[in-house]
């Protein structure tokens, strides 16, 4: 009986596989950690070649540890990192080695000549998102200009999950829910864009079909079968990107509702049934049709990996850095963090730097850990305004990932936002969104409401804490003073030797 799902997640930091039975219980995980490249600052790269490898090994290593699993196996979807540029040529072989990724700021000034030149009427309504480093358009201009040999034998650009898709069947094709978030893809017909291409300056050529996330993309070749140890033929689906599919997978799928993603970055989105066109917000298609209007900050989860580094060189654990800043009372002693470690995604100031503000002598670490995990969602508050679409505050946030698991991080973002937070009982919502989508294609669900309805089970709300969110109210507008204050010093900065 094949009552299984093989999600596959290509994270920033690990490259998973999962198996899943039909209510959506994760029976056993398997990881393989890939490394981030940094040749400079603003810079990030990673080898699609290392994620190819880690998909072998992880289901090779996940097969083993379920009962006659790979006999029970009814499909595979993969969802992973948005925006990383894979370029393959006719053959299918990479023609560069590394991909910039989602979080590579190389194209801050070709993304600052264009939004220079052009104005926002002419992009905004197709696009449906600004002007960002991380989009893939701008990373294909930037390889065109520093690697052209590269883009002169590539044929297709994929991005990673697309590139692991076609390991397993040997299709070119990339989803919506990427093709959104590409500066190419026209936000009314969900289809490349012949406008945006010219804009950009890039061939239509250079782009897969653009297909449906839970369409089945076609079946295992046998040279992938033999090396993962499954059936030839087994269905592969199109997929989509990580951060749409989690958004599925932790029940977010309806209009008015809203989501915390807190992994190595903090992705907040509220669903409308349309994109909001605004300079300052950016719009993902989600896998169900409708549109996530979201705020991101890329050092979210990251500035407490930052801290752990910092202050412990590591030594101590992620609950025990929770546990000491909770010995600080709320607004950290009226010390603020500004938590822009790997400078901003959206907005005018990419170049944005971190830091704290009011340190004095009565500070310690619980007040600066309490500080980093207060400083994020002041950021977020800061551009949450703009994500209501008619002023609607949403009902209810979801949280996912693992920024879920801290109660106290939870509590101090309902406080700040002033809404409660429900808690999956599954944190890992991109490996039950796959599920979901598979559990649809395979025809074990008739439609995704359905599929989510039997495997998205809430586990507890987080209730704002009035005296806490008071505190919040009273030093947001120092905040805001300190965002706009700092701006000018960046350039400086960056001009320094």
């Amino acid at each position: 009986m094949r009552d299984l799902y093989l999600a596959i997640d290509v994270g920033t930091g690990s490259l998973r596989a999962a198996l899943v039975e039909r209510r959506g219980t994760i029976l056993a995980m398997s990881s393989r950690e890939h490394e981030q490249i940094v040749p400079q600052f603003g810079w990030s790269e990673q080898r699609p070649a290392d994620w190819w490898a880690g998909t072998v090994e992880a289901i090779r290593d996940v097969l083993t540890r379920v009962e006659n699993a790979p006999a029970r196996v009814s499909a595979i979807c993969a969802c992973g990192q948005m925006h990383g540029t894979v370029l393959i040529d006719a053959d299918g072989q990479l023609t560069r080695e590394t991909v910039p990724l989602w979080n590579d700021k190389r194209t801050l000034a070709d993304v600052g000549d264009f939004a220079a030149r052009h104005a926002p009427g002419e992009y905004l309504a197709r696009t449906a998102n600004p002007p960002s480093p991380a989009w893939p358009a701008f990373k294909l201009r930037w390889l065109a200009a520093h690697d052209p040999a590269a883009m002169a034998a590539t044929r297709t650009v994929l991005m990673p999950k697309d590139w692991i898709n076609f390991k397993l069947t040997g299709v070119r094709a990339q989803d919506r829910t990427e093709g959104s978030m590409s500066f190419l893809m026209d936000a009314a017909t969900r289809d490349w864009s012949g406008e945006l291409l010219t804009l950009a300056g890039i061939s239509r050529d250079l782009l897969p079909p653009l297909r449906d996330p839970v369409e089945v993309l076609g079946g295992l070749t046998p040279q992938a079968a033999a090396r993962l140890g499954l059936a030839e033929g087994l269905p592969v689906l199109v997929g989509g990107g990580d951060y749409p599919v989690a958004l599925l997978g932790s029940g977010v799928m309806a209009p008015g509702m809203a989501s915390d993603v807190t992994g190595t970055s903090t992705i907040v989105t509220l669903l409308h049934d349309a994109p909001v066109i605004d300079p300052e917000v950016s719009n993902v298609a989600t896998v169900e049709g409708n549109w996530g209007s979201l705020t991101l900050l890329d050092a979210g989860g990251d500035a407490m990996r930052w801290a752990r580094r910092a202050f412990h060189e590591n030594r101590r654990s992620y609950a025990e850095i929770a546990d000491a800043a909770r010995h600080a009372l709320p607004g950290s002693g009226k010390l603020f963090f500004l938590p822009y470690l790997s400078g901003e995604r959206f907005g005018e100031y990419r170049n944005s730097r971190a830091q704290f503000f009011g340190l004095t002598a009565a500070h310690g670490l619980p007040e600066l850990h309490r500080a980093v995990l207060e400083g994020v969602a002041f950021s977020v508050r800061l551009r949450l305004g703009a994500l209501q679409a008619q002023g609607r505050r949403p009902e209810r946030f979801v949280a996912a990932s693992g920024g879920a698991k801290s109660d106290l991080w939870l509590r101090i973002k309902a406080s700040m936002y002033r809404v409660p937070y429900l808690v999956p009982r599954e944190l890992e919502c991109g490996v039950i969104g796959a599920a979901a989508m598979m559990a649809v294609a395979v025809g074990d669900a008739p439609d995704l409401a359905e599929a989510v309805r039997r495997m998205v089970v809430f586990d507890r709300e987080i209730l704002p804490e009035p005296e806490w969110a008071d505190c919040y109210d009273r030093m947001m507008p120092i905040y805001e003073k300190l965002y706009a204050a700092a701006q000018p010093f960046y350039a400086e900065l960056d001009a320094l030797i």
